[in-house]
């Protein structure tokens, strides 16, 4: 396992080497990163709201059932039979507990999704400020790359023409190359 830490390790290094040496490209890498956190945070949070949807559905049906035993231990009462209104109120006591329970973990669902929408909000802005850099990188790369090609076409005033200047050159070498040519046939005319 030790040749294969070392060579990830290697990677890694010239990895972060060649994304430093390539700014933009760090800056892509990492909006790309914010995008996939963005994804995986909007479906914890869908995934959160269903849990939440079922845990209130779980204490609704759970609230039912301890009303309809408080109703039995009413009317088990108001008939005289304590042996059923006893067990019925121990029934009823069990309910309380299992709703209350359920209340907590619905509670606990709907601070989770809190705490997801806060970190959604927090990676959102995040992301809109490296894309307001990754903008400005890209500004200032083209028009550094505009000014070196300014100052480089300077250098080769040839380079900076297309092909139809080039056949233009040629016409214009081949009636100076013909001018000069009548030019000598007159002089040793004479």
């Amino acid at each position: 396992m030790g040749l294969f830490d070392d060579f990830s390790r290697f990677l890694e290094n010239r990895l972060e080497e060649f994304l430093r040496n390539n700014p933009h490209l760090e800056l892509e890498a990492l909006l790309e990163q914010l995008r996939e956190q963005e994804e995986d945070t909007l479906k914890l949070i869908a995934d959160l709201q269903l849990q939440e949807k079922r845990s209130q559905e779980q204490v609704l049906s759970t609230a039912q059932e301890i009303q309809r035993w408080h109703i039995r231990v009413e009317k088990a009462k108001a008939a005289n039979r304590q042996d059923l209104a006893a067990a019925a109120g121990q029934r009823e006591a069990a309910l309380l507990r299992e709703g209350n329970q359920q209340w907590g973990q619905m509670q606990g669902v709907k601070e989770r999704i809190t705490q997801a929408k806060e970190l959604l909000r927090k990676i959102q802005q995040r992301r809109q400020e490296v894309q307001a850099k990754a903008t400005e990188a890209q500004t200032a790369r083209a028009q550094a790359q505009a000014q070196q090609r300014l100052e480089t076409s300077g250098w080769d005033a040839r380079s900076s023409y297309s092909g139809g200047y080039d056949d233009l050159e040629e016409k214009f070498r081949r009636w100076e190359t013909q001018d000069e040519l009548e030019q000598m046939k007159r002089n040793m005319g004479k």
